[in-house]
């Protein structure tokens, strides 16, 4: 488990804009894993889905396997059609195999994620096919808690960080506008992205 350091806290109130949200929200702790290979097909299972759909097809897929464990030598030998009864469509089925390919043919279960760099394990798993760098930073952030992780292109960020920063912008001029405010946030701009993912979400 890992929730907001006090140090954190201290160091995002130095922020006047941002301040009140360290104050008035709460943050859960996060359930923190080395799985990244399970937490990579659970995030292709539940991309573009809502949670109750996404869970109840994550929960069929997962039982396909005897201990309920979708082991890569195992999930690669799936024909799509069985994959595909469990509710997958046919790209996340192609997808998931994808990950256990590469997770197989890479022994990247033997490796140690706590000691490689971030931008080393998005490079990595950028590399397979369906992982987009978004899919790779959300790892990062809530199964590694890697602290200073910034998903520019995550729209409720984007459009929080308007919000509460009073900006417009699109594209290039919006992320820079955005980085710029987000370098005060260093080294916790995972943190502080939680926060403003919460924030969001209790806005009426």
């Amino acid at each position: 488990m890992a929730k907001a350091s006090n140090g954190a806290k201290k160091h995002l109130r130095k922020d006047p804009v941002f301040a009140p949200l360290v104050d008035n929200i709460q943050l859960e702790p996060l359930d923190l894993t080395n799985d990244i290979y399970l937490r990579l097909l659970k995030a292709i299972v539940y991309q573009q889905l809502s949670g109750k759909a996404a869970n109840t097809i994550y929960q069929r897929f997962i039982a396909l396997f005897q201990d309920s464990y979708p082991h890569p030598n195992q999930l690669i030998l799936f024909q799509e059609d069985q994959l595909r009864a469990a509710g997958l469509s046919r790209q996340k089925s192609q997808y998931v195999q994808n990950v256990a390919h590469y997770f197989s043919e890479q022994d990247l279960h033997r490796q140690d994620w706590s000691k490689v760099p971030d931008e080393h394990i998005i490079e990595q798993l950028t590399a397979i096919k369906g992982v987009g760098n978004w899919t790779a930073q959300i790892i990062l952030m809530f199964s590694l808690g890697r602290k200073d992780i910034f998903p520019k292109g995550d729209l409720a960020i984007q459009q929080s960080m308007q919000q509460l920063y009073q900006f417009s912008g699109k594209g290039k001029q919006l992320e820079h506008k955005m980085e710029k405010v987000a370098q005060v946030w260093r080294p916790y701009r995972t943190v502080a992205c939680r926060y403003l993912w919460q924030w969001k979400d209790t806005l009426v």
